[in-house]
């Protein structure tokens, strides 16, 4: 229920539809937790951060139009909120890239969802 203060709003961000629903599922079935947009690509997700000012984004790192820039773009636009990176690329190179622009979280995806939303539990609790 949107409204109640003491809801974690999140936005998810990946261009595979499967991943989306899924995390969607896992997500708002946490009665803290409250999904307010999903995006399909890196020009979405911005757009949609900067509509809903979610307290968590959540980007693929490859997503089309990088997950990168969107992680930046929301970082600059959206201030207040807290983006995590969700991959399935796990080397340096990504986890330095998406560190850099200030991702707060970097997971791979195929953890457990308890490892998921605890995650964006942490995430949302970094300062601002």
């Amino acid at each position: 229920m949107s409204g109640v203060p003491d809801r974690l709003t999140v936005l998810i961000g990946d261009d595979q539809p499967l991943i989306r629903e899924a995390l969607k599922e896992v997500l708002a079935a946490e009665p803290d937790l409250e999904v307010v947009a999903v995006a399909a690509d890196a020009r979405e997700a911005v757009r949609l951060a900067v509509g809903h000012e979610p307290a968590v984004a959540i980007l693929d790192v490859r997503m089309p139009g990088g997950g990168a820039w969107a992680a930046g773009e929301i970082r600059r636009l959206s201030p207040a909120t807290r983006v995590m990176a969700f991959s399935a690329y796990g080397d340096s190179h990504s986890v330095d890239e998406m560190r850099r622009v200030g991702v707060c979280e970097y997971l791979l995806k195929g953890l457990p969802n308890s490892d998921i939303v605890a995650a964006v539990r942490r995430t949302a609790a970094r300062p601002r």
